[in-house]
Parts: structure tokens; C-alpha cells; sequence
């Protein structure tokens, strides 16, 4: 038995290939429920499937939101995509995934070799570099793709025309130093996550600006770059000097892996986890809550940043300049 046609489910219903068409494609036009019904079970009867790649070529575009990011065990990335797919499900959209590894070049060829694809909506999740020739090549693949009607959204900062999704990384930073500061922390030292991205210079801003604020600046030596990695976060600590954390009550990563990670270094290492250094995180993935002791965070909605993206790509308007983050108090972090 061959691959079941359009034709041929038509023929089973006992419906015209038009109204078949708007049941199983979809249509301006309403269908009678009984008219859908039968098309479905024929449909169902000879297993018919329905041809993706003939339809984006029809109609311009495909029935798929694509989302292209770093890191998908990273479970900030993870909560993104469970909101990007339950809101391209709501509109009846199929989500697909890209991975760029955290490599600028990639992205842009992953966007070109998209463009052929046809997705409705492209999502870009993850900080933006804050310089580099690959930035102004990706704009140049976006404006073909928006040429043939895609709608790019980007959830990171706006650094391009596009629709953004963005968290006020560096106000969240200042309140998370100022909370802490008020338990009596005052000897601070941050695990920055990699140089050049403008989620970590923001998030390092926000925190030394808060600290300083408060009168208990941070120093340049006691700001540290490493990777935004779990291992990252317990290989900087593992290799530090011992007289630095004899000076260190408070341990502050720009993100939630990174601190799980310093957290099992200071362990490592002899160190108690809050009595003797303390630590906190950002963005409260669902890790911080079961960490020991549960980790103190900035809370971002990362869910609802993924249903924005594509509702704000869908409706072709723009979202609000940005998104709150909401500290988050936890045993990591116990008053002094």
C-alpha cells in the first residue's frame, strides 16, 4: 500500500479535496463538524500525513517555531523551550530545536540553512556578544529571512531591529548585593561567567554597583571569569588561592550552575556551605531549590519569557522593554 494522498482521503470521506484540505491544513474557512470528523477518521484509517515541505512551499512558511540556543542541558535554556513549545502548541505550531554551542558562527549558518526551512518564527535565546563581525552577518541572514516572512525574536538583549525579549539583568544584580548586604555580608567575590557576553557584564555590573552602593565595594581581583558551566563554577574555585577565600565571606555567581558548581569546590576543599563562605546564584532554575543548602537567587520567569517570544512574534507587535527578576532568599545565604 502507497503513501495515502490528500486525493485519496477526500475520496474516503466523501468530502471534496477543498474541504479536506482546510480540515487537515488548515483554512480561513470553517468546516462542519461533521464534515471534520469524517475526514479525520479517514484521515486516521489510511494513516495519511500530511506533506510539511509542501505546504511551507505553498504558503511561504512552515508550521514550525524554531529555537535556536547555546545549551539545551543548561536548565535555563530548558525552561525557555518548555515555554516557546507550550505557546507554539496553543497556536498550533510545532517546535524544532538548533544548537550553537555558544559559537557565533554557527548561529549565523544555523539561521541561513533555517531560512531554507521556512519556520514560522525563529527564536534566538541566549546572551548577545557585545561585539564582532559574526553580529552584523547575523542581521544580514534575519533580513532575508524577513523577507520571505519570517518573524525572528530574539530573547536576550535588543541588540538588532527585531523584537526582544530581555531580563533587567543589571537591576536584578544591584538588588541581589544589596539583600545580601543587609544579612551582613561584606567581603564578596563573584564567579563572572565568560568576558564578553552582555548577560554577564550586566549581571557583574548590576552586582558591584549594588555592593558598592551599600559601602562594601567589590575589587577588580575578587571578580572572576569562567566558563558558564557547572565546571566552570567548581574548577575557578578549586584553583584559587587559599588566602583568597580566607578574605571571601560570600561567593556570587551570575548564574545558578555556576554556584552549584563553586558550592561542591568549597566543599572539596574542607570548606562548610554557609558557615564558613556563603553562596547565591541567578535565575532559580529548579536545581537551586534542591541544592544543599537550597541556594538564594534571582528568580527570573524563564517559563513566560518562552510564551512571550512567540506571542510577541506571532502577533508581530513588541513585548515590554524588558522583564523583572525577584530575589529569592534562601539557607545558602543565612542572616550573619
Amino acid at each position: 500500500m502507497g503513501t495515502a494522498t490528500l486525493a485519496d482521503v477526500a475520496r474516503e470521506a466523501g468530502v471534496s479535496m477543498a474541504t479536506a484540505s482546510r480540515v487537515l491544513n488548515g483554512g480561513e474557512r470553517k468546516v462542519a463538524q461533521e464534515y471534520r470528523d469524517r475526514v479525520l477518521a479517514a484521515a486516521a484509517r489510511l494513516d495519511y500525513t500530511a506533506n510539511l515541505a509542501a505546504q511551507a512551499t505553498a504558503r511561504g512558511l512552515s508550521t514550525t517555531v524554531t529555537l535556536v540556543l547555546p545549551d539545551i542541558t543548561d536548565p535555563y535554556f530548558s525552561m525557555i523551550a518548555m515555554g516557546v513549545s507550550e505557546a507554539a502548541e496553543e497556536a498550533g505550531l510545532i517546535t524544532t530545536m538548533a544548537l550553537t554551542r555558544r559559537d557565533a558562527e554557527r548561529e549565523v549558518h544555523l539561521v541561513r540553512s533555517l531560512r531554507g526551512q521556512r519556520p514560522r518564527v525563529i527564536v534566538l535565546a541566549g546572551s548577545r556578544q557585545r561585539s564582532g563581525h559574526m553580529n552584523a552577518e547575523l542581521e544580514r541572514e534575519l533580513e532575508a529571512y524577513v523577507g520571505i516572512g519570517g518573524r525572528p525574536v530574539f530573547l536576550s538583549q535588543s541588540t538588532t531591529p527585531y523584537p526582544s525579549i530581555d531580563f533587567r539583568n543589571e537591576q536584578a544584580g544591584r538588588e541581589l548585593a544589596t539583600a545580601v548586604h543587609g544579612l551582613g555580608y561584606r567581603r564578596m567575590l563573584v564567579l563572572g561567567g565568560p568576558t564578553g557576553l552582555v548577560t554577564t557584564e550586566e549581571r557583574v555590573a548590576g552586582l558591584r554597583e549594588g555592593a558598592a552602593a551599600c559601602g562594601a565595594p567589590i575589587p577588580d581581583d575578587l571578580v572572576l571569569a569562567c566558563d558558564l558551566s557547572r565546571d566552570g563554577g567548581y574548577a575557578t574555585i578549586a584553583a584559587l588561592p587559599e588566602e583568597v577565600l580566607e578574605h571571601v565571606d560570600l561567593v556570587l555567581a551570575i548564574s545558578d550552575v555556576i554556584a552549584i558548581g563553586a558550592m561542591t569546590a568549597l566543599r572539596d576543599r574542607g570548606l562548610r556551605v554557609p558557615e564558613d563562605i556563603a553562596i547565591a546564584g541567578f535565575d532559580d532554575v529548579p536545581a537551586a531549590r534542591d541544592a544543599v543548602p537550597p541556594l538564594t537567587t534571582v528568580r527570573l520567569p524563564l517559563v513566560e519569557a518562552g510564551r512571550a517570544a512567540v506571542h510577541v512574534a506571532l502577533q508581530d507587535g513588541r513585548p515590554p522593554a524588558s522583564l523583572a527578576g525577584t530575589v529569592v532568599l534562601r539557607e545558602s545565604t543565612p542572616q550573619r
